[in-house]
């Protein structure tokens, strides 16, 4: 798995590499990738969940520096998904679809305990 010692020697062996990329680039490999590597997927709703709960049991166990991590992961991914809802244009089902994802993001960034229970009942009610 990738974690956190080989995503360090990674960005050391490709530097200068933007974590995106390079995130992107572990993902296609298929190599199995630790939450905090993985990031937010945001291909589909199942995805968000997923990836959002595995960062919420990093966070709820993390010290001070991997929760100040975690929580730059979803602030990203939801900065991405704000871009991705300005670009969709006339396409309003991706814009509303990012507009959802980002407020399940917000949840996340607001009480990332909260957030398995909530997206359940968001899911019920959706």
């Amino acid at each position: 798995m990738v974690g956190t010692p080989e995503w360090a020697a990674l960005k050391d062996a490709l530097a200068p590499i933007a974590d995106s990329y390079l995130r992107k680039l572990l993902r296609e490999s298929g190599a199995p990738l630790a939450p905090l590597i993985e990031g937010v997927r945001q291909s589909d709703f199942d995805e968000l969940e997923r990836t959002l709960t595995a960062l919420g049991e990093v966070y709820a166990t993390a010290d001070a520096s991997t929760a100040r991590q975690c929580r730059q992961v979803v602030i990203e991914a939801r900065q991405h998904a704000r871009w991705a809802a300005q670009r969709a244009g006339e396409d309003e089902a991706k814009r509303k679809t990012k507009e959802e994802m980002m407020q399940w993001m917000l949840v996340w960034l607001e009480n990332p305990e909260v957030f398995p229970a909530w997206a359940a009942l968001r899911r019920k009610n959706w």
